[in-house]
């Protein structure tokens, strides 16, 4: 029978959740369910000073939101747990024990002052640890152990082991001479347990069959297959991912942009978009398909598919996807995903009290962070209000926007004038490039316009009032955008903008009229 595939992710609560770790969580993940197996969480708390219950909850949250659902693990326990490295002090004391018990172990006692000075003393020749301690008479150890003497325990790798080989399911195989292996530290002077020893330990009396992650690790892969053969315990399968770089090239930073998934979500990027682009960075399902549905990954997922090759991060085409997954997601769940943006708009579309024009943002000035101060429960508490009052308002926002987002955070600046009122902010460079044309009869045209959107008799629709307004091109001789820009720019404020009739039916008849009487005493 075959074994049942049990993978894990393990993250360091040290912060939120890399990009990195997010691409290997959803490979894991994928895994275990393309093979019916079980996905397993595991946190990596041994550093005390870094290692906080804020940080497992930022980790645990950004699981959450990617969609990526543990079967074993915080919150959902298993029969494996404790699930916390902090909480397994007792199965390192054990596996230790089978260490010595096996003679794959020995106290040293040197001090990191003596190996400070070897290390300085041999330059770079240094070969590390030079056995000092291995032959020391075991009866003469546990004396000095006994005396209370600091000493760390170290693996006895075998002098005469040959070459450390594996298969690894995306390098294929791999070989490292085990003569270079020094006899690694697995227990700290504290007691407290190494990396390599803890992740072994963990994998092994967790059952895990496949041990997916990034590439950095593997050059730890034969100190752990070093530690699994001195336990005696059954080697899982290697499967290490590439690096993640920029589109320049180099490792993935800041200078890229965002780098945690929850800058990403902050940014109005949706988790099935999220999975979708991480899943193909050193994945593919054939090679071209590039939209495909977590069910689609989840069934297809393969460790065959992937790539030794480094994936590039670009994200324009995340942008991209993003708004593919937009256009896709029907007006109410716009409306609901998008509360954040549209709220913010909401609170902040009430300020004016009469048309101004405003200067044109600079599109060469550098990009600058800016604090966003949280709504606070009144501002809130209108939103909603509203949002509940006007259901088909809100909804009706999304088809403006559905075909121009790349995120729903941009919502708030594209729809920043249907919360106007009867005001509006007039784009300096609008105004003076259509509005004060030399020409360009941009207040006739306004005039033109007002006359059929002020008639009660023409219904509030967005079809008849464009109609309407076009037809008047003709009689007035004049070009059809010269006719109409200058009305968008009087609705919304500048030149480029959502479908502008559309948006028209929107908007209360008072404030549409307003705001033309307000652009032309302001402009003209």
């Amino acid at each position: 029978m075959t074994q049942q595939v049990r993978v894990r992710f393990a993250p360091s609560p040290t912060g939120r959740l890399h990009i990195g770790g997010a691409r290997t969580a959803i490979f894991n993940w994928a895994f275990a369910r393309a093979m019916g197996g079980t996905f397993i969480l595991r946190i990596e708390d041994t550093d005390p000073e870094r290692s906080t219950e804020e940080n497992v909850q930022v980790i645990l949250n950004a699981m959450k939101w990617l969609g990526l659902d543990w079967d074993e693990g915080p919150e959902v326990g298993g029969e494996a747990g404790p699930y916390f490295q902090m909480q397994r002090m007792d199965t390192y004391t054990e596996a230790l024990e089978k260490l010595k018990q096996r003679g794959a172990v020995y106290p040293c006692f040197c001090t990191k002052e003596e190996l400070d000075a070897k290390r300085e003393a041999a330059g770079e020749s240094y070969a590390g640890y030079d056995r000092t301690c291995r032959d020391l008479d075991p009866a003469e150890a546990q004396r000095r152990i006994d005396a209370g003497e600091p000493h760390v325990w170290r693996l006895k790798v075998p002098t005469d082991h040959g070459p450390i080989e594996f298969d690894d399911a995306v390098y294929g195989h791999v070989s490292f001479p085990a003569d270079v292996m020094d006899d690694m530290i697995l227990v700290r002077t504290d007691g407290s347990p190494t990396y390599n020893f803890a992740v072994v330990c963990d994998d092994t009396n967790m059952g895990i069959t496949h041990v997916i992650r990034g590439d950095d690790h593997l050059s730890n892969t034969p100190r752990q297959i070093l530690i699994y053969e001195g336990l005696g315990a059954p080697t899982p399968t290697f499967a290490h991912l590439s690096m993640i770089l920029g589109p320049d090239g180099k490792k993935l930073s800041k200078r890229h942009g965002a780098t945690s998934v929850e800058e990403y979500r902050d940014r109005g990027f949706l988790p099935d978009a999220m999975v979708n682009f991480l899943a193909l960075l050193g994945w593919s399902l054939d090679g071209e398909t590039t939209i495909m549905s977590r069910d689609v990954i989840c069934s297809e997922f393969s460790l065959d598919r992937i790539t030794k090759k480094d994936a590039i991060f670009d994200e324009t085409k995340l942008a991209w996807m993003n708004g593919q997954y937009i256009q896709k997601m029907g007006a109410a769940e716009w409306v609901r995903l998008s509360e954040p943006w549209l709220a913010r708009a909401h609170a902040e579309g009430y300020p004016y009290v009469y048309t101004a024009i405003v200067p044109s943002p600079d599109p060469n000035a550098p990009a600058e962070e800016e604090a966003v101060e949280p709504l606070n429960e009144e501002q809130w508490a209108a939103f909603t209000d509203e949002r509940n009052a006007r259901p088909d308002f809100y909804e009706g926002l999304y088809p403006l926007v559905a075909e121009r987002e790349t995120s729903l955070a941009e919502g708030e600046s594209k729809l920043a004038y249907m919360f106007w009122g009867p005001c509006v902010l007039l784009d300096e460079k609008s105004v003076n490039k259509v509005l004060r044309k030399e020409g360009a009869r941009a207040e006739e045209a306004l005039a033109a316009c007002r006359e059929v959107l002020a008639d009660e008799a023409n219904p509030w629709e967005a079809a008849l009032l464009e109609e309407k307004c076009r037809a008047l091109a003709e009689p007035l001789d004049m070009k059809l955008r010269n006719l109409l820009q200058p009305l968008r720019v009087a609705v919304c404020g500048n030149m480029v903008s959502p479908p502008l009739f559309e948006s028209i039916e929107l908007l209360k008849r008072e404030d549409v009229l307003a705001r033309i009487d307000g652009t032309i005493a302001e402009v003209f």
